[in-house]
C-alpha cells in the first residue's frame, strides 16, 4: 500500500490555543495544503470534463463543463480535516451544491459511490451529501482548483475526513445498500467522522 502514497502522510505540530476548539481529536493545524494522492494524478481538461449522477435515480443526469456555467455557484468557507491528522482551517472552495444536482436526478437510493477519473472511489450515505453538506467544487480560494488538489473538479464534504472529498470526481452512483470504496476496502472507516475519530474500520 505504501507505493500508492505521496508525501504528507505523517507529522505533528503544536496547536495554538485559540484554534484548538476547531480541531477534531488527534488533529494538528496545517497552514499549507499538503498534496496526498492514491495513484497517479490524472489529466482531465476542463473542456471535456463531465459529471454524472446515475444508478437508483428517477432520471440519470449528466452535465458538461459548458452546462456547469448555468448552475448556481456558491462560495463555501470551511475547515477541512485529513485522516493523516492535519487540519486546514478557514479555507474556502467554490462550486455547485449537490442538493441542486440531486434534485434534478431524483435520488431513489440511500447510499452513493463517488467515482473519479483515474479509478478512485469512495462511499457515502446520501444523508451526508444533502442538506447543504456537500458540493462539487471547481475553485479554491477564488482560483480554479489546481490539478494536484483534484482539478478540474472534486467532491467537497468538509464535515467528513478529506478522503471522502474525492479528487477528479466524475460522478455519483446511487444504491440501496452501502459498499466500500478504495480506501474503505483497505481498512479505512466507512463514514469517517473526524469528531469521532472514525479513521479505521472498527472505530466507533
Amino acid at each position: 500500500m505504501a507505493d500508492f502514497l505521496s508525501r504528507g502522510f505523517t507529522g505533528r505540530r503544536r496547536t495554538a490555543p485559540e484554534v484548538a476548539e476547531r480541531l477534531p481529536p488527534g488533529q494538528y493545524l496545517e497552514h499549507g495544503f499538503p498534496v496526498l494522492t492514491a495513484g497517479p494524478t490524472p489529466e482531465v481538461p476542463w473542456a471535456t470534463w463531465t459529471f454524472r449522477i446515475d444508478g437508483m435515480v428517477q432520471s440519470e443526469r449528466e452535465w458538461t463543463s459548458a452546462a456547469w456555467a448555468e448552475l448556481p455557484f456558491e462560495e463555501v468557507p470551511c475547515d477541512i480535516h485529513c485522516v493523516t491528522k492535519w487540519s486546514k482551517l478557514g479555507t474556502s472552495f467554490g462550486g455547485v451544491s449537490l442538493d441542486v444536482l440531486l434534485a434534478e436526478a431524483g435520488p431513489a437510493g440511500t447510499h452513493a459511490m463517488a467515482y473519479s477519473y483515474g479509478g478512485y472511489t469512495t462511499n457515502l450515505p446520501l444523508a451526508d451529501l444533502t442538506g447543504g453538506r456537500a458540493w462539487v467544487v471547481t475553485h479554491h480560494e477564488g482560483e480554479p482548483l489546481p490539478r494536484e488538489h483534484g482539478g478540474p473538479a472534486r467532491l467537497l464534504v468538509p464535515h467528513l475526513y478529506f478522503w471522502k472529498s474525492a479528487k477528479w470526481v466524475r460522478g455519483l452512483a446511487l444504491h440501496s445498500e452501502d459498499a466500500p470504496g478504495f480506501w474503505e476496502q483497505l481498512g479505512y472507516h466507512d463514514r469517517g467522522d473526524p469528531w469521532r475519530e472514525q479513521r479505521y474500520r472498527g472505530d466507533l
